[in-house]
């Protein structure tokens, strides 16, 4: 049967154009359930023992939830209890209209075969469609379509042999509920259902808090100001008074967060929020609408570090003391636009990783939850299950936040396991930092070659045979992903062909199916402390495509070739099929270069190579590219525990430089191909000139010493950091670039058609990219394709030619990075907490990176490890801060940046959750404040190391 509706649209050139909609109407859509016999059904989803124990249904039923049901009670939708679910297809798509993370999810529900969750296509089968009568609201429609259809399950399971079973329909609208009750429904609110289910009591924490409840749980007192309804947000936003920003909180001062308001390009204003009523209730990356302070209450970022880590109260004494701490007597200079939320536009609430503070009061179910991430607010929630929660990280999800409520309310979500055990933590900090971790959908692994897989002679005929090449590969100990390969060889006419290959991913991966989605989503491999987090499954990233040697594998090739001057007189780019003769470690490659018997073909090669490189380095240099420091470390593992049993920072060879400088000219080359052959989409990276306030640390700690820093260009500041030389003191150069490093701006990814700054600005190139690591970041891949399309060796598709999607994908891409960025780093600091925790009390020597008003950052080279030793005002009373310096003067002792400081380093674990590596200062001895150098214990000795 066909329903069609006709209407007519005026366009914006003016012309009426008339619509007609057609809508097909069956009998045959079947209704899923095992007990029916009418519907020729090929597979069923509903089970004829539809039991679930409950109070209120003694009998076998069906659940349909409405729509705001799985909206906001999406985490009860996912416990395994909840079965035999039908989910409408009108619920389905006004979900995937109005929350697309509550969509995916819904999905990933109804595609576990184990939770029996049915979709039934409502709107299409002939007894369950209905139309919108004139005057009725969407919202209204849709309810009834709900009853309606839930009446027509009611009906056609009582002709089938259904033992009783019925269907409950689940809202939460009191209007909605009458309606259904007085049509013969059975309808029960969420909570109601929820808390009938015998089974499972723990089910109940799990339930969203709705508007009544939430007012419930705050204190009478208004603590914060009133949101603005969004339309006058919107007028305000329009007419300048108010600004549109996402609101980052600060990780060290809790009253205290910054707006970065989005201007035309690249360009980003930032409002500084100082105080909890400033604040008022935004939670970190929500998109919020600020209102702009008068000038004279603008205030300077506080130097004060303040955690929120007192008693949970429902008054605001506490943030008055700490917003005391704050006011201080900036220079005008220093003072930053200021300003107070207004209103929230777009709330980024995500279930939050952490730990229960276990109220004192015995059977309480009110309590609070403070967060792992310390810019997220304690959340109030309610359970029943304290005392099990008691010592384990669970996940939270925030429900509301009442201008009567110093914290949000939120419910319970799950348990992630024990705190500080090593596989609960690892879970916690990628889910803290969105990395995606599960295993690969079998949708995903059917796209991957069969086994055993071989090169083609159709994979021949079109490639360039390069198996004779001495090429070799150059990589870290114990990598298994391998990218790129070498070669280089001299040619009849005395001059050098160079050749980098790179694993042709784009072969094994092709656009648009669920491999390459699911690749796209990951963005870039992740590397954790003795785990790795692939974007490819492992055939692909360890075998197929990981270019080991003395196998053939299928490569991108782009091979030049060169005097020995380091010249580029040719470049080409060729797929081609190679097979590495060797594959070796930084540490092999230079000793086969430092060891003069030996002269076979690789190490010949690699001599080549690295004299070249230095060429490529030196130009670089001479051409202003930065040569900037961060302390990377490595641990040692125990074979069996795997804990860290040593911990050092890396130690750079020539080679790692070598391997480097060809990845640089590789990516510029290309770069520079894609660009002339796609002006308007190719995907290309950037690194922008950080603004010069971005400098005033570096100038002000080079001042300190008596040194010059120029910042005007990347050369005139890599001049200054070669110069930057104080006798008797060799670490300070280091410590300068680490400093310069922290001063930069992030490298970005971008469509060449919307931008027009490409300039890396610490390579000191005018063009850059990344083409030689396919198999761990996606960016990589797509490069691959553009390049592929440019030589002719690939064909192109829709999406590789438009920007705007280019764009979205960059932006992807660009946030993946980061997160990585972020994880890795927390990996980091958790495995160096482990390593301490059985060395007790250590004594080392460190320098200082940056002073604050109560604190000094030491940085203690030996582990790569900074930390913060705080100064009490209550103990010490005699403390100066001087911002200009900045220095810091502690009863007679004044410290400057790059001071040179004893420190113990031990593990702070009296807080389970936030375990910190605490540093208290030795030397300089100050009375009252230093404290007496720990004993030396002699080493155990090491137990056997897994390198």
């Amino acid at each position: 049967m066909l329903k069609s509706k006709t209407f007519v649209r005026k366009t914006r050139s003016g012309r009426v154009m008339k619509i007609v909609r057609e809508h097909y109407l069956r009998d045959d859509i079947w209704c899923g359930s095992e007990v029916c016999t009418d519907c020729k059904q090929e597979s069923t989803v509903l089970q004829r023992d539809a039991c679930m124990e409950s109070n209120l249904c003694a009998f076998p039923h069906y659940l349909i939830p409405d729509t705001n049901v799985v909206l906001h009670q999406i985490d009860v939708l996912e416990d395994p209890l909840i079965r035999n679910v039908i989910i409408l297809q009108t619920v389905l798509s006004e979900v995937r209209h109005r929350s697309a993370p509550a969509y995916k999810r819904l999905k990933d529900i109804i595609h576990e075969k184990e939770k029996r969750f049915y979709t039934f296509t409502n709107e299409h089968h002939r007894e369950t469609f209905i139309e919108r009568e004139p005057g009725e609201s969407a919202n209204d429609s849709n309810d009834r379509a709900i009853r309606v259809a839930a009446k027509w399950y009611n009906q056609h399971l009582k002709t089938a042999d259904a033992d009783g079973l019925r269907v409950v329909l689940i809202t939460n609208d009191q209007g909605n509920k009458e309606k259904a009750e007085e049509s013969g429904l059975l309808a029960y609110r969420c909570e109601e259902y929820i808390k009938s289910l015998i089974a499972n009591p723990e089910l109940v924490d799990r339930l969203a808090l709705t508007n009544d409840e939430k007012s419930d749980i705050s204190s009478s007192k208004v603590l914060f100001p009133e949101h603005l309804p969004l339309s006058r947000i919107q007028g305000g936003i329009k007419s300048g008074s108010f600004l549109q920003g996402t609101f980052r909180a600060s990780r060290d001062n809790y009253l205290e967060a910054t707006v970065f308001v989005q201007g035309k390009g690249d360009d980003t204003t930032e409002v500084l929020l100082q105080g909890f009523q400033n604040l008022n209730r935004a939670v970190h990356q929500d998109t919020v609408a600020v209102q702009l302070l008068p000038r004279d209450q603008w205030v300077a970022p506080s130097s004060v570090v303040l955690q929120d880590n007192r008693v949970v109260k429902d008054d605001d004494t506490a943030e008055e003391e700490d917003e005391e701490k704050l006011k201080s007597t900036a220079a005008e200079a220093a003072k930053k636009p200021t300003g107070k939320v207004v209103g929230i536009i777009k709330r980024n609430w995500r279930p939050f990783c952490g730990m229960l503070n276990i109220s004192q009061i015995k059977e309480a179910t009110r309590q609070i939850f403070t967060p792992a991430d310390r810019r997220i607010p304690r959340i109030r929630i309610e359970t029943r299950q304290a005392s099990t929660l008691a010592g384990q990280r669970i996940m939270v999800a925030i429900d509301g936040w009442p201008k009567h409520s110093r914290y949000p309310n939120g419910h319970f979500v799950r348990t992630l396991g024990p705190a500080g055990d090593k596989e609960t933590e690892t879970e916690v900090l990628l889910l803290e930092h969105d990395v995606p971790h599960q295993d690969f959908s079998q949708a995903v692994l059917s796209f991957l070659p069969k086994m055993p897989w071989n090169i083609t002679p159709e994979d021949m005929a079109v490639r360039e045979d390069l198996r004779q090449v001495t090429v070799c590969s150059v990589d870290p100990p114990g990598c298994t992903d391998i990218d790129d390969a070498l070669h280089c060889r001299e040619l009849d006419n005395g001059n050098l062909e160079v050749g980098v290959h790179i694993a042709d991913v784009s072969h094994f991966i092709r656009p648009g199916n669920a491999l390459d989605k699911e690749a796209a989503s990951r963005g870039t491999t992740v590397y954790l402390c003795g785990r790795r987090i692939d974007m490819v499954p492992e055939l692909l990233s360890s075998n197929l495509c990981s270019l080991r040697s003395n196998v053939e594998r299928l490569a991108f090739s782009c091979i030049w070739e060169m005097n020995h001057k380091a010249e580029i007189l040719k470049t080409r780019f060729t797929k081609s099929v190679i097979n590495s003769k060797a594959s070796l470690t930084y540490a092999e490659a230079q000793m086969r270069i430092d060891d003069t018997t030996m002269n076979d073909d690789i190490t010949k090669g690699l001599r080549g190579l690295n004299t070249l490189a230095k060429i490529l380095k030196r130009q670089r240099i001479e051409k202003g590219a930065l040569t900037l420091s961060s302390l990377e470390v490595r641990f040692h593992m125990d074979s069996e525990t795997h804990d860290p049993i040593d911990l050092q920072t890396k130690e750079l060879m020539e080679t790692n430089s070598m391997v480097e400088e060809f990845m640089l000219l590789a990516n510029i080359s290309v770069a520079q191909k894609i660009y002339d052959e796609f002006s308007e989409c190719a995907l290309l990276r950037k690194h922008p000139a950080p603004p010069p306030s971005n400098y005033d640390i570096l100038t002000k700690a080079a001042k300190s010493k008596g040194l010059m820093i120029h910042t005007d260009s990347a050369k005139a500041l890599a001049d200054s950091l070669d110069m930057a030389k104080v006798d008797g003191f060799p670490y300070f150069n280091t410590l300068l670039r680490i400093l310069a490093t922290r001063c930069m701006m992030q490298a970005v990814y971008f469509c060449s058609g919307m931008d027009s700054d490409f300039h890396h600005y610490g390579l000191a190139s005018p063009i850059y990219t990344h083409f030689t690591s396919p198999i761990r970041r996606y960016s990589d891949i797509m490069v691959h394709r553009l390049l592929a399309v440019a030589i002719g060796a690939d064909s192109t598709y829709p999406d590789l030619m438009d920007k705007h999607k280019q764009s979205a994908l960059c932006n992807n891409l660009n946030y993946r990075h980061k997160m990585s960025q972020y994880a890795q780093r927390a990996s980091v600091a958790f495995h160096t907490q482990l390593f301490f925790k059985s060395r007790g009390i250590l004594n080392e020597e460190g320098f200082i990176l940056f002073v604050r008003k109560n604190a000094i950052m030491v940085l203690i080279p030996k582990f790569g490890l900074e930390g913060t030793v705080f100064f009490d005002n209550k103990t010490v009373p005699n403390l100066s801060f001087d911002e200009e310096g900045p220095t810091l003067t502690v009863v007679q002792h004044t410290f400057h940046m790059f001071d040179k400081v004893m420190v113990t380093v031990s593990l702070d674990d009296s807080n389970i959750q936030h375990q910190k590596i605490r540093m208290a200062l030795v030397e300089p001895v100050i009375p009252g404040v230093s404290v007496p150098a720990p004993e030396v214990t002699p080493q155990a000795k090491k137990p056997k190391l897994d390198r």
